[in-house]
Formats: C-alpha cells, sequence, structure tokens
C-alpha cells in the first residue's frame, strides 16, 4: 500500500477544511447555533460559501468534522483486539479510553451543551450515530462469525453506543460504563440474583 504524505493540494484541502470547521465551532458557541447562518461562518473563514459547501453538505455538518475518524477509530478497537480479548471488552476499552481523552478537552462540555441546544442538531447526531451503529453492527457480526445483518450485533452496536450519553449522566460515568457493559455481557437474570 502506497503511504505517501498527502501533497500540497490534499494539505490546502485539509487546512481549509479545519479553518471552516474551526470557525463554525467559534461562532455556534459565542452566539448558539440557530443565530449563526452559513454566510457568516464562510466569512469568519475567509472562504466563499461555495468553498465551504464543499467540503459540508449541511450547516450541521460543520460541527461533526471527526465523524470518519470516530467511525475508524472504533472499528479498529474490534478488528485489532488482541487474541483472547471479547468484543464486549474491546468496546468497554476503548469507550473508556476516549471518555478519558474527551474529559481532558475544556470545550467539550461547551460543545454537548451546543449540541443539545438545537433540535436540528440533535437529530444530525442522531443520524450519525444510526450510521454508525449500522457500520459498528457489521463489524461485530464478522468478527463473531455471523451474518453482517445479524440482530445480536445490531442490538449490540445500538447500546454499545447510547452507553457512554447514559452514563455521563452519572457522579461516576466509568463504574456507570462498567456496569452496563456487564449487564450486556451478562444479561438481565444475572443481575437480578444480586
Amino acid at each position: 500500500m502506497d503511504q505517501r504524505a498527502p501533497g500540497r493540494r490534499e494539505r490546502k484541502k485539509a487546512a481549509t477544511r479545519h479553518a471552516i470547521a474551526d470557525a463554525a465551532l467559534r461562532l455556534f458557541l459565542a452566539h448558539g447555533f440557530d443565530a449563526v447562518n452559513v454566510r457568516d461562518v464562510a466569512e469568519a473563514a475567509d472562504v466563499s460559501t461555495t468553498t465551504l459547501f464543499k467540503h459540508f453538505s449541511t450547516k450541521e455538518a460543520l460541527l461533526f468534522d471527526e465523524g470518519d475518524e470516530r467511525e475508524h477509530a472504533l472499528m479498529a478497537a474490534i478488528q485489532e483486539r488482541l487474541e483472547g480479548t471479547s468484543v464486549l471488552q474491546a468496546l468497554l476499552d476503548h469507550v473508556l479510553t476516549t471518555g478519558k481523552q474527551r474529559a481532558l478537552n475544556p470545550r467539550l462540555v461547551e460543545f454537548e451543551a451546543l449540541i443539545h441546544s438545537s433540535t436540528a442538531l440533535e437529530d444530525y447526531a442522531r443520524r450519525l450515530n444510526l450510521k454508525l451503529e449500522t457500520a459498528l453492527a457489521e463489524v461485530i457480526a464478522v468478527s463473531c462469525g455471523q451474518p453482517a445483518d445479524d440482530l445480536t450485533s445490531r442490538a449490540l452496536a445500538h447500546f454499545a453506543l447510547e452507553a457512554p450519553s447514559l452514563a455521563r449522566r452519572t457522579p461516576d460515568p466509568e463504574a456507570a460504563m462498567r456496569q452496563i457493559f456487564a449487564l450486556l455481557e451478562h444479561g438481565w437474570s444475572a443481575f437480578l440474583k444480586r
């Protein structure tokens, strides 16, 4: 596989995309998502609206620039897990590591509040999660020797992706994640026997 560094054109496109996303986040945090229009973002990034739309298909997409990276990291957590590590353990390890990294980012709380301040952003985030859920379910199914459309794998993907949102609302998110994944691994009946 050719692993050459990106050329000048690719670097310039990436820099433009990054500048647009940064300008959008800065404006949305300062003024609210609904109060800022696409022209405002283009102007702040010093690009035309045509250029903005070459990089981002919608206004909502401006805030979700790392979707592909998130998907690749999640898939790699399963596909590249150490021998003897279950899919559930690989998912839990990935989610906990990602959560710790996110906690170090002081703008994350602001970002999440921004997402929840707009129905359009919440809907867009749900659509992205659904796309991610479908891809994750397929990777889980294949790695467990099941058909790509396996229902159990789809359910596991769904619950694994929803778990961080639920855990964040608790006093100890890491303990909550471990409890949720224990439930996924051992089932409801094991939980009731405590």
